[in-house]
C-alpha cells in the first residue's frame, strides 16, 4: 500500500470494506442455486415482487456516474444539475411504468432489442443490438474507471492494477448468480449507498452553516475564474450553467426538450439495463410499478449527490481552486477534477469507520452501475446477437454457457474502454454524449412505431442510423463533444452540446421514419398486436386484480404521486 494515498483509512475502514465484499459475493454464491435455465440467469426466472425490482431498478442507476458524475455537476454548476433528477428522469419513469412496460412485460420478449426485432424485423434489430452492446461497454468502461480510482484513492495502486481487482469482483457475482446477484446486490447496494452519502450531506451542511451558509459561500466564490455567477449556481432555472447557452429561453428549451424529453425518456423508457429490471417481476402490475416505485427515492437523490458537491466546491480547498480557475495537483488522476469532488469531500469530512461506510458506499455504487451494464450486454449478446445470427437451435444450457462466458469477455473488454473516461474532466459530459448518439434515435423509432401502425420496417433501421448520424454531425461540428474530432464550427460544447446532438437525432429519426413509411409497405394490422398501442386491447395491457388492491399499491395513484412532488420541488428550487 502506497503512503501517499487520498484517502487515509484505518484497520477499521478496511474491516468494514471487506465484510462488504464478502456478502457480496455470498449473494452472488446464494443466487447461483436458483440458477437453473438461461430464463433463471439472464431475467430471475420473471419471479420477483416490484419492492425488490424497484429498488434495484433505481440502483442499477445510482452508479459510479450517478454519484461521481452528479456529485462534479453540482461543484461545477450548482441547482441546475437537479434537473437531470426531476426533468430528466421521473416523467419518463412515470411514462415508461404507465405505457410503455404493459407492450415490454406482455409481449414476454427477453429484451428490448427482441421486442424492436418484432416490431420491425430484423435491419432494426440489429442496428439496436449492436449500439446497445456498443454503449454498455463503453458505460460499463465508466464505471469500471471511477471504481478503480477508489481503490487507488484507497491503497495507493496503480489505476490499471485497480481496475482488474474491481472487475474481478464485479464478475465474479454476475458469473456466478446472473441477474439474481445483480438485482438482490443492488437491493443492498441501495441502502449502502444511501448510508455511506447521507453522513456527506449533514456533517457538510453543519460544517458550513447550513443551507444559508452554503448559499452565502457560494454567493462570495461565484463569478471567479470557470464558476458561474451565483444567481445561476443557486437557482435550478433557467438553468445557463447547465447548458452553456446564453440565452435563457435557449436554456429551457435545451433542458425541456434535448434533456427532459428526448434525452431522458430515450434513456428510461428504452435503456433496456432500467428495463430487464422491470421484466424480472412476477406479474404486469409489477413490472408497471417496478420504475414507479423507483422514482420516490430518485427524487431524493439530489440531496445525497448534488448537494455534497455543492458543499465541496466551498469546503474543500482544491474543488474552489479549481473552480477558480486554478490547476491544482492530486487528486485521483494527479489533477484535480470535479469527479474528485465527492473522494475529497470525503477524507475532509468523515472519521474512521464512518469513513469505511462511505467508501463501501462508494464501491457499492460502482459495482451496482457496472454490474447492471454488463448482466444487460450478456442479454442481448446471448439471446439478440448469438442465437439469432450465429449459433440458432441449440438447447438453452449451451445459452447459459454464452451468457456467462460473454459476461468475463464484457469485464475484459471493460478495462480498456475505461481508460477513454479518464479524459473527460466531468465524466456527466461522456455520458450524455453517449446517450445522444445511441438512446435519442431509438426512442424515435419506439415512440414513432408504437402510435403509428403505418411505420415501416425499411423506417425501423433507416431511422436508427439517420438519427445516429446527426447526433455525431452535431457532435464534430460544435467545439470538443467528440475531443479530437470536434471542429469547433460553432461555440457549442459540454452538456448543451449532448442536448442539441440528442434533439437533432430525434427530429431526424422521425422525420426520415416519416418519409421511408409512405414509401414503403407496413406490416397487416392483425401482426401488430401487443406491439402497437392502437392495435392492442386494453385487457393485454393491464392486471385484471390490480383493480382491487389499495391505492398505494395501484400504478396510476402512484404515478401521480410522484409527479405532484416533483412539480412542486421545481417549483421550490
Amino acid at each position: 500500500m502506497a503512503s501517499d494515498t487520498i484517502i487515509s483509512a484505518s484497520w477499521v475502514d478496511y474491516l468494514i470494506v471487506l465484510l462488504y465484499f464478502a456478502v457480496v459475493l455470498g449473494i452472488g454464491v446464494v443466487a447461483r442455486r436458483q440458477v437453473s435455465d438461461s430464463v433463471d440467469f439472464f431475467l430471475s426466472g420473471r419471479s420477483l415482487p416490484a419492492w425488490v425490482t424497484g429498488l434495484a431498478f433505481i440502483s442499477a442507476n445510482l452508479g459510479a456516474v450517478e454519484i461521481m458524475g452528479m456529485s462534479a455537476n453540482g461543484a461545477q454548476f450548482g441547482l441546475p444539475a437537479v434537473h437531470y433528477f426531476w426533468i430528466g428522469a421521473i416523467p419518463a419513469m412515470l411514462f415508461l411504468g404507465v405505457v410503455m412496460m404493459p407492450f415490454y412485460y406482455g409481449s414476454k420478449v427477453r429484451s428490448v432489442p427482441e421486442f424492436m426485432f418484432r416490431r420491425f424485423g430484423t435491419g432494426a434489430h440489429l442496428v439496436n443490438s449492436i449500439s446497445f452492446a456498443v454503449a454498455q461497454l463503453l458505460i460499463a468502461g465508466i464505471n469500471l474507471y471511477l471504481l478503480g480510482t477508489i481503490i487507488r484513492a484507497l491503497l495507493g495502486w496503480n489505476l490499471f492494477l485497480a481496475l482488474l481487482v474491481a472487475a474481478v469482483i464485479v464478475l465474479s457475482y454476475i458469473t456466478l448468480g446472473g441477474l439474481s446477484a445483480a438485482i438482490y446486490n443492488e437491493v443492498l447496494q441501495f441502502f449502502v449507498i444511501v448510508a455511506a452519502l447521507l453522513p456527506l450531506t449533514l456533517l457538510g451542511l453543519h460544517q458550513v452553516g447550513g443551507w444559508g451558509g452554503l448559499k452565502d459561500k457560494i454567493t462570495e466564490n461565484a463569478g471567479t475564474g470557470g464558476a458561474p455567477p451565483a444567481a445561476d449556481q443557486l437557482n435550478s432555472w433557467p438553468g445557463t450553467a447547465l447548458t452553456g447557452f446564453n440565452s435563457d429561453f435557449l436554456s429551457v428549451v435545451g433542458i425541456v426538450f434535448g434533456l427532459g424529453f428526448v434525452l431522458s425518456f430515450g434513456y428510461w423508457t428504452t435503456n433496456f439495463v432500467e428495463v430487464q429490471r422491470a421484466m424480472a417481476t412476477d406479474s404486469i402490475s409489477s413490472a408497471r410499478k417496478t420504475p414507479i416505485i423507483g422514482a420516490f427515492p430518485k427524487i431524493l437523490v439530489p440531496f445525497i449527490t448534488i448537494l455534497p458537491g455543492m458543499i465541496a466546491a466551498v469546503l474543500v480547498t482544491e474543488i474552489a481552486q479549481t473552480k477558480a480557475g486554478e490547476t491544482v495537483e492530486g487528486g485521483a488522476g494527479g489533477t484535480v477534477q470535479y469527479n474528485d469532488s465527492l473522494i475529497l469531500l470525503m477524507r475532509d469530512l468523515l472519521p474512521n469507520g464512518l469513513l469505511g461506510v462511505a467508501i463501501a458506499g462508494l464501491l457499492a455504487a460502482f459495482m451496482a452501475g457496472m454490474a447492471a451494464n454488463i448482466s444487460a450486454f450478456n442479454t442481448v449478446f446471448s439471446y439478440d446477437l448469438w442465437q439469432r445470427y450465429f449459433v440458432k437451435d441449440r438447447d438453452d444450457s449451451y445459452y447459459l454457457k454464452v451468457g456467462r462466458l460473454a459476461t468475463v469477455g464484457a469485464t475484459v473488454i471493460a478495462v480498456g474502454t475505461a481508460q477513454l473516461a479518464a479524459n473527460f474532466s466531468n465524466i456527466m459530459d461522456y455520458l450524455q454524449t453517449l446517450f445522444g448518439f445511441f438512446n435519442a434515435p431509438l426512442f424515435a423509432t419506439f415512440i414513432l412505431g408504437m402510435f403509428w401502425k403505418r411505420m415501416t420496417a425499411t423506417a425501423g433501421w433507416t431511422g436508427l442510423v439517420s438519427g445516429t448520424l446527426a447526433a455525431i454531425v452535431v457532435g464534430i461540428i460544435s467545439t470538443d463533444v467528440l475531443g479530437g474530432l470536434s471542429q469547433g464550427w460553432i461555440s457549442l460544447s459540454g452538456q448543451g452540446a449532448s442536448f442539441v446532438a440528442a434533439g437533432a437525432a430525434f427530429v431526424v429519426d422521425i422525420v426520415v421514419s416519416v418519409v421511408v413509411s409512405l414509401m414503403t409497405k407496413p406490416k397487416p394490422p392483425e401482426e401488430l398486436r401487443g406491439l402497437v398501442y392502437s392495435e392492442t386491447p386494453r385487457e393485454d395491457l393491464v392486471d385484471a386484480n390490480e383493480a382491487t388492491y389499495p391505492w398505494y399499491r395501484r400504478t396510476m395513484p402512484l404515478a401521480g404521486v410522484a409527479l405532484a412532488i416533483v412539480i412542486v420541488l421545481n417549483f421550490v428550487f
